[in-house]
C-alpha cells in the first residue's frame, strides 16, 4: 500500500475518520493505534482551514518528541495525511 492506496480511500464514500483508521492501519510501518485517527482529522481540519501551526493534543500517553501538544503540520507530516488536505483559497 502507499500513496496510490491513500488516493483510493479518499475516494471512498465513507467518513474521512474511517478512511483515516484505514489508513494508520495499512498505509504506515509500524500501523498506528485507531485511537490516533481523531487526532489525525483534527489536524487535517485545522491545515483545509489554513491553520498549519494550531496545536493539537496528543491522546493520552503519546507524545511526539517529548511533546504531548503539537502542532498540525507534524501530525500531518509524521502520518503522510497529505492526501486528505483541500487546496483551497481561503479569504
Amino acid at each position: 500500500m502507499g500513496a496510490q492506496s491513500a488516493v483510493s480511500l479518499t475516494e471512498m464514500n465513507i467518513p474521512v475518520a474511517a478512511q483515516i483508521e484505514i489508513h494508520l492501519a495499512t498505509n504506515l510501518d509500524p500501523p498506528v493505534p485507531s485511537f490516533m485517527a481523531t487526532t489525525c482529522v483534527e489536524a487535517i481540519d485545522n491545515a483545509n482551514d489554513g491553520n498549519w501551526e494550531k496545536i493539537v493534543q496528543l491522546p493520552p500517553g503519546v507524545t511526539f518528541q517529548g511533546r504531548d501538544r503539537v502542532p498540525s503540520h507534524a501530525v500531518i507530516e509524521q502520518h503522510h495525511l497529505e492526501f486528505w488536505i483541500i487546496e483551497r483559497e481561503l479569504d
